[in-house]
């Protein structure tokens, strides 16, 4: 469907206009898919990079830092520039960014260059999600918690595919081998200038009929905004420093404890990611349905018990099958915690996704260069059962206030 029929049908049309747009949802999410497949290359390619550049896992932890943290101190300020001055445009440039960035880690020789390259692809994600996710409410119709989920599963299958497809491509050929992704950057960016077309046109109709702009929640006092604010940092933090342990260190456990190849560590780690994936979609339907403040509450407790006994199988199956639920039940959170904290602050959409996928990035790259230094003090297995106890902190959700309407 050509951009002009998407405007003539969102002038006439007040069913376009107001419901769920599932169109866009899907190729948002198709966008996702593909920014994240690029951005999960950088942790796929570690046991390449390491050999190649004789890095110690503190380089590594270094590394998945300065990539998570050039992305997660820009998110917030990208997104309370978009509240005020929306740009339907800068998702496309966003992936400009990242194709530099490819480009310099297919080519980086030295270690700072690795460090350079990483920093402009993070940057391309700190424009890419804010901006988006702002898109996936605005086409929800409502359902927001369904939207996010959609949006956040592209997002979880590219981080899935990426690793399958660094395995194939990169590591028989060799790192300037990354540069083959650098047609999935140039593809995400022509689809988000469609994606950016319906935007306006979405900004435009608001105008033309006087559409008011979400205002503040007034259910909910100040004070307990805080509180709960807090609460969801606090379980962003159990999360993501859980899952940094397991997706930049699970093929070195893997490697360490059962002897298998790069290839079968990859894919024990695509088994984690995939159910990642599938338990985004989950949340987001449970979150609509049953509310998220439950939804979050059963998600990152229930994912305890799988953490807790992954360093203690003797097995290589039960071991990736702990793995896949742990990945399956914690993975259902965070859309609904992005969700709930939007739903605090109605009116601050792009500044609260900027804060929430930042602190996703940030903690993440922290908890990767913590568990890093404290692998090369003790041992892989040592911080997979330290890890491994990060999920109980998930109990503080019965704190949160409940955001439904009465």
């Amino acid at each position: 469907m050509e951009l002009k029929s998407i405007t003539n049908k969102l002038k006439g049309d007040n069913h376009i206009a107001e419901g769920t747009a599932y169109s866009i949802l899907v190729i948002i999410s198709i966008s996702h898919f593909l920014n994240d497949m690029i951005q999960s290359v950088v942790p796929a390619i570690y046991p390449i990079i390491k050999e190649n550049f004789s890095l110690t896992f503190a380089e590594i932890g270094l590394i998945t830092f300065v990539f998570q943290m050039a992305s997660s101190i820009l998110q917030p300020f990208t997104g309370l520039y978009a509240d005020k001055h929306p740009q339907p445009f800068a998702l496309s440039l966003g992936m400009c960014f990242t194709l530099v960035g490819l480009l310099l880690l297919a080519f980086a020789g030295q270690f700072w260059l690795l460090i350079l390259s990483v920093s402009v692809i993070g940057f391309g994600s700190a424009i890419f999600h804010p901006e988006a996710s702002r898109v996936a409410q605005m086409a929800s119709g409502g359902r927001k918690s369904l939207a996010q989920s959609i949006f956040q599963v592209g997002g979880n299958g590219g981080s899935a595919v990426g690793p399958l497809l660094a395995a194939a491509i990169v590591l028989p050929f060799g790192q300037w081998a990354i540069s083959w992704f650098a047609i999935a950057a140039v593809l995400a960016s022509i689809i988000m200038i469609r994606v950016g077309g319906w935007y306006k046109s979405k900004l435009a109709y608001a105008v033309r009929h006087n559409i008011a702009k979400p205002q503040p929640n007034t259910d909910i006092s100040s004070a307990r905004k805080h509180w709960a604010l807090v609460i969801l940092v606090l379980l962003i933090f159990s999360k993501y420093f859980y899952t940094a342990c397991i997706t930049s260190y699970f093929t070195f456990f893997l490697m360490d404890k059962f002897h298998i190849g790069i290839g079968a560590s990859q894919l024990c780690l695509f088994a984690f990611l995939f159910a990642f994936a599938l338990g985004t979609v989950a949340g987001g339907m449970f979150g609509d349905r049953f509310g998220r403040k439950y939804v979050i509450w059963i998600s990152i407790l229930g994912a305890a018990p799988f953490a807790i006994a992954l360093p203690f199988m003797d097995s290589l199956g039960w071991t990736v099958f702990m793995a896949f639920m742990s990945g399956l039940v914690i993975a259902s959170a965070f859309s609904s915690i992005v969700v709930y904290a939007t739903d605090l602050m109605p009116d601050k959409v792009g500044l609260i996704a900027g804060i929430f996928f930042g602190l996703m990035f940030g903690l993440g790259g922290l908890g990767s260069a913590f568990f890093g230094w404290l692998a090369d003090l003790t041992s892989i297995e040592f911080i997979f059962q330290i890890s491994a106890f990060l999920p109980l902190l998930g109990v503080v959700a019965g704190f949160l206030p409940d955001t439904r309407k009465k």
